[in-house]
């Protein structure tokens, strides 16, 4: 049953409206807080936004996006090594964790709670979207949440019970895309032609490329949604933002 949900799976951005039990909600964050992470010191927090003026405010942050505020929680994922360190330091041990390898480690501990979360929360018949506008507005969102030294967000979800009909399920490339046996097999002309060409044929991603102006797939992405200019932006703000955090002070002091 898990299996076959997660193989049916799909973004939901439109909701009944029906709040989300605490209870189901504790459940599904303690499955989640089995997922597997760096020798257990479990570097992640999350952030649950269930108040209406709440995901208003963060609603900017994830360019308005309308599944922000019209679903009942939002939950911001955090990459967390606050909580560790103070452990440390009342137990007279001193936490080397103010550095990007320590970020990673959160990062990933960060990530799999998320997934695992998701999961859980989709075998119960709720529905989820990934946020990717959190890495963009992380200093906004670390001001809207309070979020202390040593606390970065890194993914946020939107969870509620989907409302009907379900949108289509996406498409994703085939298998050769993705899997390499034993080392990295690099891409031809032909093997890139033949793994984006289903891709390429759909009549949406035809109405993008129509709707944008431009003759490729590939240009919607590169000259409109994810714009070298937009990407140099964004990384110079989240640089920022893992600096004033506490986790590249060693490297850019001065």
């Amino acid at each position: 049953m898990v299996l076959e949900t997660m193989k049916n799976r799909r973004s939901i951005r439109k909701y009944t409206g029906e709040d989300i039990p605490e209870g189901l909600m504790n459940e599904l964050f303690e499955i989640a807080s089995r997922a597997s992470n760096t020798g257990n010191m479990q570097l992640y927090s999350v952030v649950v936004s269930r108040d209406r003026e709440s995901k208003e405010r963060q609603a900017p942050f994830h360019f308005n996006q309308s599944m922000v505020t019209e679903a009942p929680v939002l939950l911001t994922f955090c990459a967390d090594a606050n909580r560790f360190v103070k452990w440390a330091d009342l137990r007279k041990a001193k936490a080397g964790f103010d550095n990007l390898q320590t970020f990673i480690a959160a990062t990933i501990d960060a990530m799999l709670f998320a997934e695992a979360f998701c999961e859980a929360a989709e075998a119960k018949g709720l529905g989820i979207c990934y946020l990717g506008t959190t890495a963009y507005n992380a200093d906004q969102i670390i001001e809207a949440l309070s979020l202390p030294y040593l606390v970065v967000p890194v993914v946020s979800v939107t969870v509620g019970y989907p409302e009907l009909p379900l949108p289509p399920q996406p498409d994703r490339l085939p298998l050769e895309a993705i899997v390499h046996n034993e080392t990295y097999h690099d891409f031809t002309p032909e093997s890139i032609d033949r793994i984006y060409q289903f891709r390429e044929a759909l009549e949406v991603n035809r109405q993008y490329i129509a709707e944008n102006h431009k003759e490729t797939l590939a240009q919607v992405f590169t000259d409109v949604r994810y714009t070298k200019a937009n990407n140099e932006y964004f990384s110079d703000v989240f640089l920022k933002v893992l600096q004033k955090q506490g986790f590249l002070t060693p490297i850019f002091s001065s």
